[in-house]
């Protein structure tokens, strides 16, 4: 029978990515606790599928950090450590600074525009509470300056760092925003500086705009692994 040739052509997911998206997803809010036992049988009923894409997609994650598998042992979600932030914090700093860098050259009015509105959105949703509303926000901000610089390496790279930094957000941080005050200022200040085609302070600010929270989000987990300590005793 005749073809029709002008067909849009139907987006497919392989069931091995549908269950990386998902059981990473479990693992950045925490449905699936750190330290917590992940059985790929039950992984693969739950998703309705083989084990084979359920294993292949375990393997993604334990590169990227999100589980530890161990030969003849058990597969297991990461643990958070106050280790860790200092492992991840500072590099993705550096590279989103450097994404600042570049957008300040090709950042448009529109950009500018969309940074603005994100911003305003950001600090009424911290002004009535809402917090997850404020990180999904937060997390629009800093991709439009990404999409600004337009550097795929940097995105990739970006983007794996931004998850582990999201699953501290929601795992131990849920009801908590870390200085908000001065975050819609940096937010304003990094806008200015973009628009202002000013690299250097849209880098700085940048940076700073991550490592100050890096910081009190390392003061805040010795505060909850003293108090467990001292629940211990």
């Amino acid at each position: 029978m005749p073809i029709p040739r002008d067909v849009p052509k139907m987006e497919r997911i392989s069931a091995k990515q549908r269950a990386l998206e998902q059981i990473q997803r479990w693992i950045i809010e925490g449905t699936l606790r750190p330290g917590e036992k992940i059985l790929d049988g039950e992984l693969a009923e739950v998703l309705g599928m083989s084990r084979t894409p359920v294993r292949e997609a375990l393997q993604i994650l334990e590169m990227q950090g999100f589980v530890e598998m161990h030969p003849g042992s058990a597969t297991k979600v990461t643990p958070i450590r106050r280790e860790d932030v200092f492992r991840i914090y500072p590099p993705l700093a550096a590279l989103d600074a450097t994404a600042a860098e570049m957008a300040a050259e090709r950042v448009t009015a529109e950009d500018i525009r969309s940074l603005r509105l994100t911003n305003e959105k950001f600090a009424e949703a911290l002004g009535n509470k809402a917090f997850y509303e404020a990180l999904i926000l937060d997390e629009q901000f800093h991709q439009t300056i990404l999409e600004a610089a337009d550097n795929p390496y940097l995105t990739s790279f970006i983007t794996t760092l931004q998850m582990h930094v999201r699953r501290f957000k929601y795992v131990f941080l849920r009801k908590m925003v870390i200085s908000p005050a001065r975050s819609i200022e940096e937010h304003a200040m990094i806008i200015e500086a973009l628009e202002r085609r000013d690299r250097e302070t849209a880098a700085r600010v940048m940076r700073q705009n991550w490592m100050r929270p890096m910081r009190e989000i390392a003061d805040r987990l010795q505060r909850k692994e003293e108090e467990k300590k001292n629940e211990g005793e």
